[in-house]
């Protein structure tokens, strides 16, 4: 949906002074802001990342940011906010000011917990220690950085703009100037990588001793360069051999792994990527940004925004908003486990029906065929994949959706 006001099936107008949802949503609450400029478009990324074909005017989209989020709250009372993330894109494209006068805006409008988490997203390849500082004054307490490889061969394979060098740089740019919180990127699965080439990389990041780190393999997403020609991968016994390996190096170093590709030292998981996967509510912002809010009598609604940075600049009132809908029935029910299930963990039962308002009993057949094939844990009070489950996570969920 385009126009604006907005109207949602069984819910009232957000024209005049009505709100859509006249109460705020007793979940945890998370606010994700989207800043869509890249230097180059990377041949595997499937985000909403475009190249600017001028120079960005970073006041006129924290401007369009702040409109936005003042629409948002037009449409519902919100609680606290307990964390913001800032993602793209590359964020660290924008300088200081910029960030600074962001979060000064969101301070103003939004609550937010005394403890907050505040994430930024930085390339390597465009650091500086001037801009870290700011951010860091800004209120940013936790920084991510896309390292994805610390060999320059696959970096140029990645279509990485910064070096192995300026990817190290960049982690100890972010240790001087004060960050004692610092996710990194890496990947595995690369193009022409062997088994000791992922183990090298790994090895090398897990030295540095970073908070947290995501470890994720390389898919090929559809629309991607690399999807429509595809470069040689190791072959799934490589990837067997790198995760397994891997995952014991990560665990002998402290991290635990709490989710498909998130390791933490304890207590450093990312508390905005845990309300995600625990079902949490969340606004999103920015171009592209999709939200997740719960209403009255557990409605879930999903919205996204104009994803092309020009049409969203450009949009008015509810034009910003591009797709609008109610999430229900089976379609509900399997967000909830593509989420819970990605856990190591898993949720407590009773965040099923808390979280969607639906009977985790009429999933009971399909519940029972994962835990006859040794996919889900016989736990009376978590939702949990198993060890074989948390492998083949795909063939667990596709026991749900097959119904």
């Amino acid at each position: 949906m385009s126009a604006a006001p907005t109207d949602l099936a069984g819910a009232p107008s957000v024209s005049g002074t009505g709100a859509v949802f006249p109460v705020p949503s007793s979940l945890p609450l998370s606010l994700y802001v989207h800043i869509p400029w890249c230097v180059r478009k990377c041949p595997y990324c499937d985000f909403n990342s475009h190249v600017p074909q001028v120079a960005v005017e970073q006041e006129a989209y924290i401007d369009a940011l702040l409109r936005d989020l003042d629409q948002e709250m037009a449409r519902q009372p919100l609680g606290e906010i307990q964390s913001v993330f800032i993602g793209g894109g590359t964020p660290s494209l924008f300088d200081g000011a910029a960030i600074g006068r962001l979060l000064e805006g969101i301070a103003r409008r939004l609550t937010l917990v005394a403890d907050i988490e505040i994430t930024l997203e930085a390339n390597p390849g465009t650091v500086e220690v001037a801009r870290f500082v700011d951010y860091r004054a800004a209120g940013v307490n936790r920084l991510s950085i896309g390292v994805q490889s610390l060999d320059d061969q696959r970096l140029a394979a990645l279509g990485r703009i910064h070096s192995a060098a300026e990817a190290l740089h960049a982690y100890r740019v972010a240790r001087d100037v004060g960050f004692d919180n610092v996710n990194l990127d890496l990947m595995f699965g690369l193009p022409r990588q062997r088994v000791a080439d992922a183990l090298s990389d790994l090895e090398q990041v897990i030295a540095l001793q970073p908070e947290h780190l995501s470890w994720y393999q390389l898919t090929l997403e559809p629309n991607t360069a690399f999807h429509h020609k595809p470069p040689p991968l190791p072959d799934d016994d490589s990837l067997a051999d790198i995760m397994e390996l891997g995952q014991q190096r990560l665990e002998a170093a402290g991290y635990r792994r709490y989710e498909v590709s998130a390791y933490a030292r304890e207590g450093r998981r990312c508390t905005h990527n845990v309300n995600y996967w625990q079902f949490g509510d969340y606004l999103g912002i920015g171009a592209g940004a999709h939200g997740k809010l719960t209403a009255t009598g557990m409605r879930v609604w999903r919205r996204a925004k104009q994803r092309h940075p020009a049409a969203y600049l450009a949009a008015q009132g509810g034009r910003i908003v591009s797709t609008e809908a109610e999430v229900t029935g089976n379609e509900l029910a399997l967000e909830f486990l593509l989420n819970a299930l990605r856990l190591s963990e898993g949720v407590p039962r009773g965040y099923f029906a808390q979280r969607t308002g639906l009977d985790l009993a009429d999933l009971a057949p399909a519940l029972g065929r994962a835990q006859a094939l040794g996919l889900l844990d016989a736990d009376p009070t978590r939702l949990r994949a198993s060890a074989l489950g948390f492998r083949f996570l795909n063939d667990l969920l596709g026991l749900f959706q097959a119904d």
